[in-house]
């Protein structure tokens, strides 16, 4: 199998760790995770697309193995995200490249496309989304709650879902047999959460994400005036990001190939074969 390699770069205050693999002479696809993940979740992706695609993988700001600077800004909102993720953009000198663009790293890559449209070739959305509709109502119930009356037992009872007994049932929801999620996963993820003060910082981002949601627009309107090469593939039974978000491409994007996995929302570690398959089917120009 094609070696996959593992770097740090700086940005700023943040020493970003990536994942590499393919080489410099294919097509960029840059790999963006969500919560509560890492690059990690793109491990068995990366070496089957290897042969044609560079694909480079970085942890999010407070995420993985990216570490930021005691006493500099933690960068723990999707503008800071966003931020970091352009200078390390920047810093790797990827001038065009696709996006594989799931849960949190959804804005944060619609932000770079909406900053430098002509950079982007292509995007993959699996289950990222970019419209109200997307939204499941009841386990974003308490975060609205939050952003009209803040509550400190609102933001306490966030801090309990990250908790190894969350993570793992997030990775559980929808999926017809959990014993088929490799356990390193969600213990990767609770342990890394468990860092001190690592579930504040994560809250906060949590309640940021109200940001996001006031720039859907922008985001769809990059995508009705440049109407990128655009899969929506989704797990079907996840109940945080919901399939009308991924049928809401079309509205902007009438040519988006959407699919529909029976799956969760972490769709690849359970279906990483179909995904791959169809994102080889993609026509993406370098």
């Amino acid at each position: 199998m094609p070696n996959v390699r593992h770097s740090t770069v700086r940005v700023g205050p943040a020493n970003v760790f990536y994942r590499e693999a393919g080489t410099q002479e294919q097509p960029v696809l840059l790999l963006l995770h969500g919560f509560a993940n890492s690059s990690y979740y793109f491990r068995h992706l990366m070496p089957k697309l290897a042969d044609r695609f560079h694909l480079i993988a970085p942890d999010l700001p407070s995420f993985g193995f990216t570490t930021i600077d005691d006493g500099a800004d933690n960068r723990c909102t999707f503008a800071g995200l966003t931020e970091t993720i352009a200078g390390f953009v920047n810093e790797l000198s990827l001038r065009r490249f696709a996006m594989y663009v799931f849960d949190y790293g959804a804005p944060v890559g619609f932000n770079l496309a909406v900053a430098n449209p002509d950079s982007i070739t292509a995007i993959i959305s699996q289950n990222g989304n970019a419209y109200e509709e997307g939204l499941g109502a009841a386990p974003w119930a308490p975060l609205r709650a939050y952003w009209t009356q803040p509550s400190p037992a609102i933001r306490e009872k966030l801090k309990e879902r990250m908790s190894l007994e969350g993570v793992r049932d997030s990775y559980f929801q929808g999926v017809n047999d959990p014993a088929g999620i490799e356990p390193e996963a969600y213990w990767l993820d609770a342990a890394l959460l468990a860092r001190p003060g690592m579930m504040d910082l994560q809250a906060d981002l949590k309640l940021d994400y109200k940001s996001n949601i006031e720039r859907y627009p922008l985001y769809q309107q990059y995508l009705r005036t440049q109407r990128p090469p655009l899969l929506a593939i989704w797990g079907k039974n996840d109940t945080f990001f919901i399939p009308p978000g991924a049928e809401a491409f079309k509205r902007d994007v009438p040519d988006a190939d959407v699919r529909f996995l029976d799956a969760g929302h972490f769709a690849l570690e359970t279906n990483v074969d179909d995904i791959a398959s169809a994102i080889m089917k993609m026509k993406i120009n370098a």
